[in-house]
């Protein structure tokens, strides 16, 4: 599936997030507007502490806001419950993280099953694009074998299969290539790259790597929870 008219994915609107750490306000988002369309290999980049990883996890409805809203394809995340917000990110989004998030007792295959097997999708269809999403990411042969059993770089793969196996509306990777070798990470970003181009896939990253700030498309700086373009 090739780029065709680029639709807004997700509109972000006046975000704020403040923390408290060690008895200080951390203000981590102030007022950040931002639009990310269908298609995009677009990176959010900036030192550690600038906000970035908050930003990606308001986006995913895996934190709230203080102020302001975020909404995925038309539909705002202000004010949804809980259990709203888990069928949001089941549904539409695809998380690869920094530390892999494989579930250790799962063979490969069954950790990109996961996500489907939520959504209720029946065995076989499920197993079925689960192999082929391997095959994609080059697996095939390790679908078999544990993440303890895998390399960084191929447990990080199996993540990537697994977060775009169910064809969410975008993808959102936290700092994807930081426990990877420059090879690797390398390796990795360029499967991805392929994804985003042969699927259409939206990825967005944060990330303060520059091998992934010069793949990406667009450059998205932030520092002191602000985007500074």
């Amino acid at each position: 599936m090739g780029k065709g008219v680029r639709m807004k994915v997700i509109e972000i609107k006046n975000l704020h997030k403040t923390y408290q750490s060690n008895g200080q306000e951390v203000h981590a988002l102030r007022g950040i507007d931002l639009d990310i369309e269908s298609g995009e290999f677009s990176a959010i980049a900036g030192p550690s502490g600038s906000g970035k990883t908050t930003l990606l996890n308001v986006m995913g409805g895996i934190d709230r806001p203080d102020e302001g809203d975020v909404i995925i394809s038309g539909q705002t995340m202000k004010g949804l419950s809980e259990s709203e917000l888990s069928k949001i990110r089941l549904n539409r989004i695809g998380f690869i993280f920094q530390a892999y998030n494989l579930i250790p007792v799962l063979s490969a295959v069954e950790n990109v099953e996961y996500v489907m097997l939520l959504q209720g999708v029946e065995k076989h269809e499920r197993r079925e694009k689960a192999l082929a999403m391997l095959r994609d990411v080059g697996l095939e042969k390790e679908s078999h074998r544990r993440p303890a059993q895998l390399s960084g770089g191929q447990q990080q793969r199996v993540a990537v299969a697994r977060a775009i196996v169910s064809g969410p509306e975008i993808v959102l990777a936290d700092e994807p290539t930081a426990n990877l070798d420059q090879k690797t990470g390398s390796s990795l970003l360029d499967l991805m790259k392929n994804l985003n181009h042969e699927r259409g896939t939206t990825f967005l990253f944060s990330t303060h790597d520059p091998m992934v700030m010069d793949r990406a498309e667009r450059l998205i700086r932030i520092t002191d929870g602000r985007i500074t373009l």
